[in-house]
């Protein structure tokens, strides 16, 4: 039987009510905006979601819409290989937590696993950053690609609403 991976749960308070930022991430068309460090491009080509991200082409599965915040989703980066990334989205106060999983698969460096966990973490503070709801933690402005990327394009994206 494999042994459990070793993961980290990154987290991000964003300053909009949950089921505003779920309704933003669980649209496909704008994964490209809340996952910039994976996906630069996302189009559906017969059926299935394909993303470029730096690495090539990889396919995407989404979970189905539902009312639970569940935003998980497959990374399929080759035939046989797939990544699991469990992402939620929770109520918190009159905002939101989002919550993201990063799992260490094997033949993963100490060095790549950090800078993973550490994608688009500490951020310089200023208003503006304060403003999108990237969370505060020991003096510095932290988040996770996926949520911090949530963080920053959601009170753009929602302005105009």
């Amino acid at each position: 039987m494999a042994e459990p991976f070793e993961s980290r749960t990154i987290t991000v308070r964003i300053a909009r009510p949950q089921h505003e930022v779920y309704d933003f991430a669980s649209v496909p068309e704008n994964f490209p905006r809340w996952a910039s460090g994976l996906a630069r491009s996302l189009k559906k080509v017969n059926g299935e979601w394909i993303a470029d991200t730096p690495e090539g082409r990889v396919k995407v599965r989404f979970t189905e819409p539902n009312d639970f915040g569940i935003l998980d989703h497959h990374i399929a980066l080759r035939p046989g290989v797939e990544i699991y990334i469990p992402m939620r989205v929770i109520a918190n106060g009159a905002g939101s937590e989002v919550l993201f999983t990063l799992f260490r698969l094997p033949d993963t460096t100490d060095e790549t696993f950090a800078r993973d966990a550490e994608w688009g973490g500490a951020r310089p503070e200023s208003a503006e950053s304060a403003a999108r709801g990237v969370t505060k933690r020991n003096g510095r402005l932290v988040g996770s690609g996926h949520a911090d990327s949530i963080a920053r394009w959601l009170p753009r994206e929602m302005a105009g609403r």
